[in-house]
C-alpha cells in the first residue's frame, strides 16, 4: 500500500478529512516529543559541528573515520560519543544505513577512548556551613534578586532539584501543609511521560528554612500566579519570564564568590543535587530518603554519592594513622 493510500486511510480512521502535509507535521511533532528538548538540542548542535567541519548527510564509514581522527585529541571522548549518537540518531530517524556500527568506526572510537580518556569531572559538593554562609550574605540584603536568589538556593539544595525543574515550578505546582510544603514536578528527565513527581520540603528550625525564605520571596515578589523564580531586570523589576536554567549555574557560582569560596568556579546547579545527597549521608539519612528526595532513578548514582561522602569513614589508612606508635 502506497504512503499516499495510507495517509488517507489515517484521515478515515481519525474521524476528518486531513491532508498529507498536516498528518506528516502531526506525524513529525510526535515523534520528536519521544526525544527530551535538552536531547534534541544537544543533537542538533552535533550535527551542525559535524556540518561545519565539512561533513556531509547522508555520511559513510569513511566520513565518520575522519571526523573522528580530526578531533581525537581536541575533543573529550565523552564529546565524540555524544556526536557519534547523535549522527546514529539522524541516520536512523531519516532511514539511512548507519555508519556508526561499521566495524572499523567503533574500533577507532574504542581506540581514542583508550587513548585520550579522561576522568568525568563532578561538579563540586559544598557543606551546610557553605550554604549557611551564603543565607547569610543574601539575608543581609533587602533587594528583590536577593529574597529570589536566597529561596531559589535553599530550595535548590533541600529539595535535590536539577536546574530544568527548578525554572519550571509554577505557583500552581505548590501545596502548603502544617508540616511545610509539597511541590510538584510536572516533568523531568527521569519523568519524561509527565506523570508528575512531588517533593517535600519541611519547615525548617533555623535560618536555612526552604519554606520560610520561599514565603518571604513570594510576598515581596507579589508573586500571585505564574513562574515561581523569575528573572529581575537591573533596575529591579520584576518580569513575567522564568530564569533560564544557566541562571542557575550562574546564580550559585556568584554568590559563592562573593562569600570568598575559592570553589565557587568549581559549582554548578548540579552542586545542589550532590550536596543535598552527601550532607544528608553525613547527618545520617537513609539510602531511600535521599533516593526520593533526589528523584534518582537508579540506585547507583546514589551510592556513587554516599561513597564520595564516606572516603574518609572507615578509611583503611584512618586505621594506621590514628593507632598510636609503639
Amino acid at each position: 500500500m502506497s504512503y499516499e493510500l495510507t495517509s488517507k486511510r489515517a484521515a478515515e480512521v481519525l474521524g476528518h478529512v486531513e491532508s498529507e502535509h498536516t498528518l506528516t507535521l502531526r506525524q513529525q511533532h510526535y515523534i520528536e516529543a519521544a526525544t527530551a528538548e535538552n536531547t534534541r538540542r544537544a543533537y542538533r548542535s552535533a550535527i551542525r559541528h559535524f556540518e561545519r567541519w565539512g561533513g556531509c548527510l547522508p555520511a559513510d564509514a569513511f566520513m565518520v573515520s575522519a571526523y573522528l581522527l580530526a578531533h581525537a585529541e581536541i575533543l573529550n571522548p565523552r564529546t565524540l560519543s555524544l556526536r557519534l549518537t547523535a549522527l546514529r540518531h539522524w541516520h536512523q530517524l531519516q532511514g539511512f544505513p548507519d555508519p556508526t556500527v561499521e566495524p572499523e568506526v567503533r574500533k577507532l572510537f574504542q581506540g581514542i577512548v583508550r587513548r585520550q580518556g579522561k576522568p568525568k569531572r563532578q561538579a563540586k559538593t559544598f557543606r551546610l556551613e557553605h550554604l549557611k554562609a551564603m543565607v547569610n550574605h543574601l539575608s543581609a540584603q533587602s533587594n528583590l534578586k536577593a529574597y529570589r536568589d536566597r529561596a531559589l538556593l535553599l530550595v535548590g539544595f533541600f529539595g535535590a532539584f536539577r536546574r530544568s525543574e527548578l525554572v519550571q515550578v509554577d505557583l500552581a505546582h505548590l501545596q502548603w501543609e502544617a508540616e511545610g510544603i509539597l511541590i510538584t514536578i510536572p516533568r523531568s528527565k527521569t519523568d519524561q511521560s509527565g506523570e508528575g513527581r512531588l517533593k517535600a520540603l519541611p519547615y525548617g528550625e533555623s535560618d536555612l528554612c526552604p519554606v520560610t525564605a520561599l514565603k518571604a520571596w513570594l510576598k515581596i515578589a507579589g508573586i500571585k500566579s505564574g513562574p515561581l523564580f523569575r528573572r529581575v531586570n537591573r533596575w529591579e523589576t520584576l518580569l513575567n519570564a522564568p530564569l533560564h536554567p544557566a541562571g542557575v549555574n550562574l546564580i550559585l557560582k556568584a554568590v559563592a564568590s562573593q562569600v570568598g569560596f575559592d570553589f565557587a568556579p568549581e559549582l554548578s546547579s548540579h552542586s545542589l543535587r550532590r550536596s543535598l545527597a552527601t550532607t544528608a549521608h553525613r547527618a545520617g539519612a537513609s539510602f531511600e530518603s535521599i533516593k526520593r528526595q533526589g528523584g534518582w532513578g537508579h540506585d547507583g548514582t546514589v551510592w556513587a554519592y554516599i561513597e564520595a561522602a564516606g572516603r574518609f569513614e572507615e578509611n583503611a589508612a584512618a586505621v594506621l594513622l590514628t593507632k598510636r606508635q609503639k
